[in-house]
């Protein structure tokens, strides 16, 4: 199938890599009970387990053809690691604006005004001062040793840690809250600058608090409680941007999530057009990951707000539900981004991981498998490159 693109435009491939990735991975990937287990504990045993475990992830994506990979994230107990590391956070419960919807399994979603989730960290004590409790980039170094493909590492963007900013429990470590995420930053950019060492060349934030943005009710839910989502969104943009200030070599990028909770659950509906005018442009990164797989993420249209230069990577195929795609539809729906964005400066994934936290997305390995493959073939057809 030929698609047509408004604008021919020609991308220039990542720094290390002639290549543009088309085919892209959002991150992690499905575990058995006994892998989640082992990434709680630290035992030889637990750890010749997951060294097993990312030694099958990589496989498999090496196998289906993927351009760039990770190691499944299968040492993670959560997606967004750094209260994992930095002994600066302590469980609270609060009242968040998240409204969790869309899980299965008999689970139901929760309102507007409901509280943290048990046990949901919040800084307590300055992340410049805390105590290390371990090195986040020791999985890459792994991934990096037994990888043939070109491999990525994603960590939650800075603005991200705006989440574990609790008015009534921080307030004894800082001023406020961008006090606090200046020194998120400062931790993040060592591991940063660590990755680049190790010779990492492509490096994902991921970044639910903007998809969180797009949600009427939540952006209602902020205003109630006094913030203002504008101001937000424009600070978090620059601090963003800021953690890759003089960096050079590495493919930068950002995935906007709408959520991507326990057994399928999401937290955010409305389509990007909300911030898109006044985020994209602000974010100096090379690739966009954008959730397209529902009708609640809306049109294409957002699209034209993302600078020239900058590949918007669109996350067609769905980690929550096993149903696999039909691929004249998905390349369907490429065409129609092309309407909006040079087909040169899109590319193809999976919406998002397919286990950001211990209870997976309905997805079996076949299924998960499948999707992959798909990603790679449809990506070969839309991009013959």
């Amino acid at each position: 199938m030929t698609i047509e693109s408004h604008d021919a435009a020609t991308v220039p491939g990542p720094s290390r890599s002639s290549a543009v990735p088309r085919a892209d991975t959002v991150g992690s990937l499905l575990r058995d009970d006994a892998v989640v287990r082992a990434a709680r504990r630290s035992s030889p045993a637990d750890n010749a387990l997951l060294n097993d475990a990312a030694r099958d992830a990589i496989r498999l994506q090496e196998e289906v053809g993927l351009d760039v990979i990770t190691d499944g994230e299968v040492r993670r107990v959560s997606w967004a690691q750094t209260p994992r590391f930095v002994d600066a956070f302590a469980p609270v419960a609060e009242p968040t604006p998240l409204n969790w919807r869309g899980a299965g399994k008999g689970r139901s979603g929760a309102p507007a005004t409901a509280g943290r989730p048990a046990g949901y960290p919040a800084v307590i004590r300055q992340v410049a001062t805390a105590p290390r409790t371990g090195d986040m980039t020791a999985e890459y170094e792994f991934l990096a040793r037994y990888a043939r493909a070109r491999t990525k590492f994603t960590l939650a963007a800075p603005s991200y840690h705006r989440r574990y900013w609790s008015p009534e429990h921080s307030a004894a470590a800082y001023d406020s809250c961008e006090e606090f995420l200046a020194d998120v930053l400062g931790y993040l950019r060592g591991v940063v600058d660590r990755l680049v060492a190790l010779g990492c060349d492509y490096i994902q934030l991921d970044a639910p608090n903007y998809g969180s943005l797009c949600d009427p009710d939540t952006r209602a839910a902020m205003v109630a409680a006094g913030r203002d989502p504008d101001a937000e969104l424009a600070f978090d943009a620059a601090l963003d941007n800021s953690l890759f200030d003089g960096l050079t070599g590495v493919t930068t990028a950002l995935h906007v999530c709408r959520g991507n909770g326990p057994a399928g659950a999401w937290h955010s509906a409305g389509g990007y057009g909300v911030i898109s005018a006044a985020l994209f442009p602000a974010l100096a990164m090379d690739r966009l990951l954008l959730e397209y797989d529902s009708d609640r993420d809306g049109g294409f249209e957002p699209l034209a707000d993302i600078p020239g230069g900058t590949v918007a990577v669109l996350g067609l195929l769905s980690t929550k539900s096993p149903r696999l795609e039909h691929a004249a539809d998905i390349l369907a729906r490429i065409g129609e981004a092309a309407r909006h964005k040079p087909l040169a400066e899109l590319a193809l994934s999976t919406q998002c991981g397919f286990a950001s936290v211990p209870i997976a997305n309905p997805v079996t390995p076949a299924a998960q498998r499948a999707k992959l493959e798909l990603v790679v073939k449809l990506a070969g057809q839309a991009w013959p490159e």
